[in-house]
């Protein structure tokens, strides 16, 4: 269920009232509505509601607020999805979040992304995570965590087993958070998805050796690798057999990480969905996607977003995509196709076999 602001703002008590009385809404929308003032309000409300599961409130600038939203996860004992994306907690609501979470036993995802929660809430939520036993998805995207905040969380990850989604991008983690994400890297047993985009973390080569080791993460985002970083995870591809979604973020492939990767996913028959944002792969990358497109069976959707192909690339594409018999989604925006490639594109897709989308 979603509501406009406006009616929110205007209606707010009757609002409340629904959520103290109804006995069937189980998910409920609110992002953009402006709440800093009825946060409260919001609040009381939720802890005797207990049939919703499902909440968002993205970019509702709680503020300190947002602590009120804790007192909601002590109380209520049917929330399990709960969506605080930007909203400026700072460290008063972040800890009293942190806090809350050691004692809460159903909620199952939590994003927390974009809330200026810095080192010392990273600290207070990894020690949350180590008595919380529910948690299975976490976003703490863009919160300044730093190393410290970093190290603290890699550490939980050697000894939490329910968690299996961490979103840790752009948080500074630098090098020594780099070195503790390794080792739980390597000890970790139920993460499946991880995101550490944009973390300065210059100990690319040592993560990339300790997700060879990983036999459980099936999902990884990854950004300027450079090519030698390429090549070894790109090696290990071949024996790796969980990973099924790849992203590599202005990674600068080259011509060399690009036909390693190229030979990896040939022999990979795990791997369904790639991302190459904005790598720069241009006239020689083509081919190397070419290759990718005709010999690989498993891969369903391929993510060029912004990698210079122009109409040289678009037409040895174009070929690779009528021999292609799997892949069922193709992103090009960026790619300055121009009208002649979007045709030759068209013409493709008439003789593609897959209802392939664009």
């Amino acid at each position: 269920m979603f509501l406009s602001a406006n009616y929110v703002l205007e209606n707010f008590d009757e609002l409340t009232m629904v959520l103290y009385k109804n006995s069937t809404l189980t998910s409920l929308d609110l992002s953009s509505h402006r709440l800093e003032k009825v946060g409260k309000k919001l609040a009381d409300a939720l802890c005797k509601n207990s049939t919703m599961t499902s909440l968002k409130l993205r970019n509702n600038k709680l503020g300190s607020e947002g602590k009120t939203l804790a007192e909601v996860l002590c109380k209520n004992s049917a929330l399990t999805s709960l969506d605080l994306w930007f909203n400026d907690l700072g460290s008063e609501g972040g800890k009293a979040l942190a806090d809350t979470l050691c004692r809460n036993s159903t909620l199952k995802v939590l994003n927390l992304g974009c809330n200026q929660l810095g080192s010392e809430e990273g600290k207070a939520l990894a020690n949350a995570l180590c008595k919380n036993s529910t948690l299975a998805s976490l976003n703490l995207e863009n919160n300044n965590l730093g190393s410290e905040g970093g190290k603290a969380l890699a550490n939980t990850l050697c000894k939490n087993s329910t968690l299996t989604s961490l979103n840790f991008n752009r948080n500074e983690l630098e090098l020594s958070g780099g070195y503790a994400l390794v080792e739980a890297l390597c000890k970790n047993t139920t993460l499946k998805n991880l995101d550490i985009l944009d973390n300065k973390l210059e100990s690319l080569e040592a993560i990339v050796d300790a997700l060879c080791k990983n036999t459980v993460l099936t999902h990884l985002s990854l950004q300027e690798l450079g090519s030698k970083e390429v090549k070894i995870l790109a090696n290990a591809l071949c024996n790796i057999t969980t990973l099924t979604y790849l992203e590599f973020w202005k990674c600068n492939l080259g011509l060399e990480g690009g036909k390693a990767l190229a030979d990896a996913l040939c022999k990979n028959s795990t791997l369904k969905d790639l991302h190459l944002y904005a790598n720069n792969l241009g006239s020689e990358g083509e081919k190397i996607l070419a290759e990718i497109l005709c010999k690989h069976s498993t891969l369903i959707s391929l993510y060029l977003y912004d990698n210079n192909l122009e109409l040289k690339g678009v037409k040895i594409l174009a070929d690779a995509l009528c021999k292609n018999s799997t892949l069922t989604f193709l992103d090009l925006k960026e790619n300055n196709l121009g009208l002649e490639g979007v045709k030759i594109l068209a013409d493709a897709l008439c003789k593609n076999s897959t209802a392939l989308t664009f």
